[in-house]
């Protein structure tokens, strides 16, 4: 690795701003976008058609993630996948991003380092860079990611879902829920469940492919399915049913479910961190790789089997 060189159990404080910053910048490959990379007072890209999406995401130690339970590159996957998940849902194709770490002065540099691994890898699965960034000390440990990319049509919002739609799904959904809720009790198995909350495996490609096949509205699964069909149903002012037959629940959830007390479908319907993709398409129109879960209709609730649901909904940031 080129750069600048530091004891390998250096803190950031000690690793000093400079030295870490150029080699992270190391690690973050340029794409033929970037006509100015990591290095001057801003990236400079460029975009030959289309629409520019951008969008910001914020990831605090404690609430969004635990050191004690997920690798420092587990965690830069799952902070890059939360990023590019996101231009995925308007349709599109991230390209470029830039970081922003606040760390405590007695971080491990080399976590930093991990970290950024992580990261880069995430990002060289759909193609793209990391443009730039800052460093900072902070009380408590603090990752802000800015995601650019671009959609060769028009971006699929959230707010043109159309009654006689369908509501349908692309993606694992409730694993990385069910994972989050072993981790909870201290334990590691089942181990896929485990893994699915570590690295999450977005569908990159569907996104795009919803948005040719005409989909009318769409939101990646971030916080829960429910929670999500709810931004759904305000935005476009329509109500969604949900159907729980439509889910097959993998066994690994069953287990879970049984050794906690929890409903499994619960973990699917009201899990997040997955990053599936949820979207209306008009009928007949659901591509391949899309399993129809619901519909839409006149009005604005949204309901499981036709009735109001009790269960956990999504996660609440407040």
């Amino acid at each position: 690795m080129g750069g600048m060189s530091f004891p390998p159990d250096a803190t950031v404080s000690e690793a000093g701003e400079f030295p870490l910053i150029q080699r992270l910048r190391d690690l973050f490959a340029q794409g033929e976008q970037v006509l100015v990379g990591p290095g001057d007072d801003a990236a400079v890209l460029r975009i030959r058609d289309g629409h520019v999406v951008v969008s910001t995401d914020v990831l605090v130690e404690g609430r969004h993630f635990r050191r004690d339970w997920v690798a420092a590159a587990d965690i830069g996957h799952r902070a890059a996948a939360a990023n590019l998940s996101d231009i995925n849902a308007m349709g599109g194709r991230a390209h470029s991003l830039t970081i922003g770490l606040a760390a405590p002065r007695d971080l491990p540099a080399q976590w930093a380092l991990d970290f950024a691994e992580g990261f880069a890898e995430e990002c060289a699965s759909v193609g793209a860079s990391v443009v730039g960034g800052d460093l900072t000390s902070a009380d408590s440990l603090v990752i802000a990611v800015t995601v650019l990319g671009s959609c060769r049509r028009s971006p699929v919002l959230r707010s043109g879902a159309e009654p006689g739609d369908v509501l349908a799904l692309c993606g694992r959904q409730g694993w990385a829920a069910g994972g989050l809720a072993v981790l909870g009790r201290g334990f590691r198995s089942p181990r896929v469940l485990v893994e699915a909350y570590r690295r999450p495996e977005p569908p990159y490609d569907a996104g795009a492919v919803a948005a040719e096949a005409g989909a009318t509205a769409m939101i990646d699964i971030s916080d829960g399915l429910l929670a999500e069909a709810r931004h759904l149903a305000e935005e476009s002012q329509v109500a969604i049913d949900v159907r729980r037959d439509a889910f097959e629940v993998p066994e690994p959830l069953v287990a879970v479910g049984a050794a906690t007390g929890a409903d499994p479908l619960s973990f699917v319907l009201g899990g997040g961190d997955d990053h599936a993709l949820l979207a209306t398409f008009p009928t007949p129109g659901v591509p391949d790789g899309w399993a129809v879960i619901g519909s839409v209709s006149e009005g604005s609730e949204v309901t499981v089997d036709g009735a109001a649901y009790d269960g956990p909904t999504g996660w609440t940031h407040f």
